[in-house]
């Protein structure tokens, strides 16, 4: 898909002469090579936990992510660098009817295929799909963009206007690029879950703890479709080590329920362990 749509976007740029469309054609070069970026590395994510890798191969999603926004620089920059020298020497814009279609067609097939990968993503949990979803959906909106500014360009004569756009898309890139390294390198560095997340699992130990007496030191992490969720659970020191299990399972359970792909560690303490803060159990 993603070649079809940059031979669609090159021809546009070769019927015209538009550097702002010689961008948008760039940028879809980089989402050919986002996408098989993407495409190992949910398969690799899926890899089930061996000795090596105890924690399962989760976060190869994130190296994915990183590598698309290291693409999506360089290609701002070499954007730039082109609409840069058009600045210094203007050339005129062709107006094809032809070529105009041409890119509207390759916008539309982004776009469907940018709205499939984000419910994908979402539905799978997978920061790949997510991060190529929405990389998608920013180019076609710089698409949009160039396509006015093209038509402008050619009907006023006015040949600065596309390389000011070019350079207009390529900051939009350079932004989408910049999104996609934070939300990454916040996975890699084991970021928590947002703090809507965190309140629900709160509550859900607060009302499925039945038989202990608190819940402290609750932390989280990300990795790729897996949250890890760990915490201290404290209940009376003669309780059985039987019975405390069962409030474990019974526990995991319900957080399982409620957080999709949750890995859940409980470790039990006695009442003198107590904090008297974190999550009290109803």
């Amino acid at each position: 898909m993603g070649l079809v749509v940059l031979g669609l976007k090159y021809a546009a740029f070769l019927l015209t002469g538009s550097v702002a469309l010689y961008s948008d054609a760039l940028e879809s070069i980089i989402n050919v090579a986002a996408a098989v970026a993407a495409l190992i590395a949910v398969r690799v994510s899926q890899i089930p936990a061996d000795e090596d890798h105890p924690y399962g191969h989760s976060k190869a999603e994130y190296f994915s992510a990183v590598i698309e926004g290291v693409l999506i620089v360089l290609a701002a920059f070499s954007i730039i660098r082109e609409a840069y020298l058009a600045l210094l020497n203007p050339r005129e814009v062709k107006l094809s009817e032809v070529a105009l279609l041409v890119s509207v067609l390759a916008s539309v097939i982004n776009g469907v295929w940018a709205s499939l990968l984000l419910r994908r993503g979402r539905l799978w949990r997978s920061p790949a799909l997510i991060a190529d979803g929405k990389h998608l959906f920013a180019d076609v909106i710089s698409s949009i963009g160039v396509l006015v500014g093209v038509v402008l360009a050619a009907i006023t004569g006015l040949a600065f206007l596309d390389p000011i756009l070019a350079i207009l898309v390529a900051l939009n890139i350079l932004w989408s690029g910049y999104g996609l390294l934070r939300d990454s390198v916040g996975g890699l560095m084991d970021k928590a879950v947002p703090l809507e997340t965190m309140q629900r699992i709160r509550e859900t130990i607060s009302a499925n703890a039945q038989g202990a007496l608190e819940a402290h030191d609750v932390r989280t992490r990300i990795a790729g479709h897996t949250t890890f969720i760990e915490f201290h659970l404290i209940v009376s020191g003669e309780l059985s080590v039987l019975a405390a299990h069962d409030i474990c399972d019974h526990l995991e359970q319900a957080l399982k329920n409620e957080i999709a792909g949750a890995v859940i560690t409980i470790h039990i303490e006695p009442e003198n362990k107590a904090k008297h803060r974190g999550v009290i159990v109803i």
